[in-house]
């Protein structure tokens, strides 16, 4: 993957890619449709509704032969075709000369084919699986056993599960090749567990920063440095409508807390049950320094930002 070089004073957000050269698909506007949202989508069905009738309301004003239309109307026009299309056909105007009868038929196939694809992609934007999955605003890199540990919290945000859930994550950062070029590397990270049976409202994936670990030796001015993020993506089944969930969040370089872990959301009352506060889900803590990890606090914030 190619890397566009760009000063370090740049904000890693504030750069845009212009493709250069790629054809255009335009089957791709079925992929629209469906990332596009509710309120768009039918604004585009509406506004082709009203286009299409609009074209066929001009051939019937050359055209003519329409009873009971106004002569030379386009109004009476446009609501003769509104009313073809629609399969309204209230009696009042009605084609009388050959011409006019050729383009109800036209306008009829139109109206079978458009309202056939209309029809498809609502169901098709209805029907499409979008899984409510929420990442922690930031990662964190803390003890965890004695060993650094750079952890992620995911949630569900709705009240089923996520059933085999499998979780990937992904370092990418620059590097130079030993020909001397500039390349943007993606690095796996190993995973404690990558997969959990049975994802509800809460789950931590962690990576220990161990010896083989990409981020070994690493620090905050090291991948701030390298322009490095975190990718990590999440797939599994939703238990409910049985359709596959996808979730995937990058995080930049001055997302990752150093010496910082996630708020606890599961606590204990005093009767034995179990509070689960999803209103910490965001929230941070800082940890000790320990000797294999000497950070007290973010180095690269100052402090843990509250949330």
């Amino acid at each position: 993957m190619a890397r566009r070089p760009r000063s370090k004073a740049e904000n890693p957000r504030s750069y845009e890619i212009r493709v250069v050269g790629a054809s255009r698909v335009y089957g791709d506007w079925y992929h629209w449709f469906l990332r596009s949202t509710w309120s768009a989508l039918v604004a585009f069905i509406a506004g082709s509704f009203l286009f299409i009738n609009l074209l066929f309301a001009l051939l019937f004003f050359f055209v003519g032969g329409v009873a009971n239309a106004r002569p030379r109307s386009l109004v009476d026009a446009f609501y003769f075709s509104v009313q073809t299309m629609g399969t309204i056909g209230y009696g009042a105007m009605y084609p009388q000369s050959n011409g006019a009868n050729v383009v109800v038929v036209a306008e009829s196939v139109v109206s079978l084919i458009v309202t056939a694809l209309a029809t498809g992609l609502v169901f098709a934007k209805f029907a499409r699986p979008i899984g409510r999955v929420a990442f922690a605003r930031y990662a964190v890199i803390a003890p965890m056993d004695g060993v650094p540990t750079l952890m992620v919290r995911v949630s569900n945000e709705r009240g089923n599960s996520i059933v085999e859930a499998q979780a990937r994550v992904a370092l990418m950062r620059t590097v130079r090749t030993l020909e001397g070029h500039i390349f943007y590397k993606m690095l796996d990270l190993v995973l404690v567990r990558d997969r959990s049976q049975a994802v509800t409202r809460s789950w931590t994936v962690q990576h220990r920063i161990e010896e083989e670990s990409p981020l070994f030796g690493a620090s905050p001015e090291s991948l701030a440095s390298d322009d490095a993020e975190l990718l990590i993506t999440l797939a599994g089944t939703d238990d409910t409508s049985y359709q596959p969930v996808h979730a995937r969040r990058t995080y930049e370089s001055k997302e990752i807390l150093w010496g910082a872990r996630h708020a606890d959301v599961l606590s204990e009352t005093p009767d034995g049950n179990m509070v689960l506060d999803v209103r910490r889900f965001n929230e941070v803590e800082p940890t000790l320094p320990t000797k294999t990890f000497p950070y007290p606090r973010p180095a690269a914030a100052g402090d843990v930002p509250k949330s």
